[in-house]
């Protein structure tokens, strides 16, 4: 007899339906890691604040550059074997994506779920997320789909869906999880393994290890929306915090750590020059950085090691015919 899965909030009792996108209130956050990280030596943001609504449209546009090749080779996996994926997923599974941006991928996954008890999508932009939700709820009316503007790196409840539970499984599509640190990488999964429960599964993208000139080529592309995107953090903050950010005096930067196999990518200030936001205020030498991104790339025995510190276990991987990507399925079985 299948079990039904109770979804719970993080105090044990049953969370009630999310509302339809009651966004966190994220300026006093960004504000307090802003100031944190600009205090810092050497100074560094969060990526999380690239994403709000331009941030977001922005990340779109660099997935149709030529030179990023990790949207078309994750695409051509989910083309290729969402329905395995699917079938590993299993029967009446709660589908959580975590950074669901426009959904595109997603769309394969559900078209090929048998009996989804629903899709909850979520991510930090209201209006991005409230534009994918409009246009998967036309495409896929069947499916329940309840939206949760929230961080997922910090705690948050599952909304309860109509339909049983048999287990819920998180998707996480991109390469987002290279922007953390091995150690943060670790902690998220292991707090994706509570948040789903026993039997509960995490579908993971991860962009592989390759030549070092291709990958340097995805996050320097010719047209500069990449630029454009790593700059945007300073336009937000600027207009949401007050700051006074001279955007035009700093320079995109991204580059690969081969020893830390990863790119990092940074604003560099072209002058000295002071930046206030409210009362704090902050000098940049010619020439320093701030430090915005770190995007690590995995081989085999580095998923295989994130699986383990998770507490999941390793079930199968998926790559394109390049072996650029990756997408990987791991099941909580504790």
């Amino acid at each position: 007899m299948r079990s039904t899965l109770t979804i719970q909030g993080e105090d044990g009792r049953a969370a009630s339906p999310t509302p339809e996108c009651s966004s966190p209130a994220e300026t006093p956050e960004f504000r307090a890691d802003l100031v944190a990280g600009l205090t810092r030596q050497p100074k560094r943001v969060p990526s999380k604040y690239f994403y709000d609504r331009r941030g977001s449209l922005l990340f779109d546009q660099i997935c149709e550059t030529p030179e990023y090749y990790v949207t078309r080779c994750e695409l051509e996996i989910m083309e290729t074997y969402a329905g395995e994926m699917a079938a590993a997923l299993g029967e009446s599974v709660l589908l959580v994506e975590y950074g669901s941006g426009s959904s595109i991928k997603t769309r394969l996954l559900l078209d090929e779920l048998n009996a989804p008890a629903g899709y909850v999508p979520v991510d930090v932009s209201r209006e991005h997320l409230h534009a994918s939700c409009v246009r998967l709820r036309r495409e896929h009316p069947n499916i329940e789909v309840a939206p949760v503007c929230a961080d997922f790196t910090q705690p948050f409840a599952l909304p309860r869906p109509a339909r049983p539970v048999d287990h819920a499984a998180v998707y996480f599509p991109g390469s987002t999880i290279g922007n953390f640190t091995r150690a943060e990488a670790d902690q998220l999964v292991r707090q994706i393994a509570h948040l789903c429960g026993r039997q509960g599964g995490l579908l993971l993208g991860v962009d592989l290890k390759k030549d070092p000139q291709i990958i340097e080529l995805a996050y320097n592309d010719e047209a500069g929306v990449t630029a454009e995107f790593n700059r945007n953090l300073l336009h937000r903050a600027n207009r949401e915090l007050g700051a006074d950010f001279d955007v035009s005096s700093f320079a995109h930067l991204a580059e690969y750590n081969r020893g830390q196999g990863r790119i990092e990518s940074y604003l560099v200030s072209q002058r000295e020059q002071r930046v206030s936001i409210g009362s704090n205020e902050f000098h940049f030498a010619a020439g320093e950085a701030l430090g915005t991104e770190y995007s690590h790339k995995y081989d085999r025995a580095d998923i295989e090691q994130l699986a383990a510190a998770g507490g999941m276990a390793l079930r199968k991987i998926w790559t394109d015919s390049r072996g650029y990507f990756a997408v990987v399925h791991m099941v909580h079985d504790d």
